[in-house]
C-alpha cells in the first residue's frame, strides 16, 4: 500500500521538529563554549547536536504503519549508517589512522545501535502492556 503524500509531509515535519529542538539546544551550548574559548568542547557539542538531529529526524520511520516492523528496522539502520556513522567519522571522536580504526568505529556504532534499540524496544513493549492493562485489553 503506497504512503500518501500528506502523511509523508506530516512525518517529515514531525521528524524535523524532533531533530531541530535538540540540535538547536546543542548549537547554543556549542556557541557558548566557543565564545568561552572552549573550541574542542564546542566542536563536540556541535557533532552531538548533529547526531541528535539525525536521530530525531529518523524517529518517524517507526510511525510508518504501512511498513512492517522488520522493514522499519532495516530502513532506520540504513539511515543511521548514512548519517550518524559518517558524522562519527568526521567528528574526530575516534582516531582514524588505519582500516582497523574504521572497523572499530563501525563495531562501536553497531553495538550502541543494538543496545539503544533493545532498550527502547523493551520500554515501548512494557508501555504497551501497561496501556493494554489499563484499557482492559490483554495481549
Amino acid at each position: 500500500m503506497p504512503i500518501e503524500g500528506g502523511l509523508i509531509m506530516e512525518l517529515l515535519l514531525k521528524g524535523l521538529y524532533r531533530g531541530f529542538i535538540p540540535f538547536g539546544i546543542m548549537l547554543i551550548i556549542s556557541l557558548s563554549s566557543k565564545l568561552q574559548g572552549l573550541t574542542a568542547d564546542a566542536k563536540s557539542y556541535f557533532y552531538y547536536g548533529l547526531i541528535f538531529f539525525f536521530l530525531g529526524l529518523a524517529s518517524v520511520i517507526y510511525q510508518m504503519n504501512e511498513w512492517s516492523f522488520p522493514k522499519q528496522i532495516i530502513v532506520h539502520y540504513l539511515v543511521m549508517l548514512m548519517t550518524v556513522f559518517p558524522t562519527l567519522l568526521i567528528s574526530g571522536f575516534y582516531p582514524l589512522n588505519s582500516f582497523n580504526d574504521l572497523l572499530h568505529v563501525y563495531v562501536q556504532f553497531n553495538k550502541a545501535g543494538i543496545i539503544l534499540f533493545t532498550v527502547t524496544y523493551l520500554i515501548s513493549y512494557l508501555f504497551s502492556l501497561k496501556t493494554a492493562k489499563d484499557n482492559g485489553d490483554y495481549l
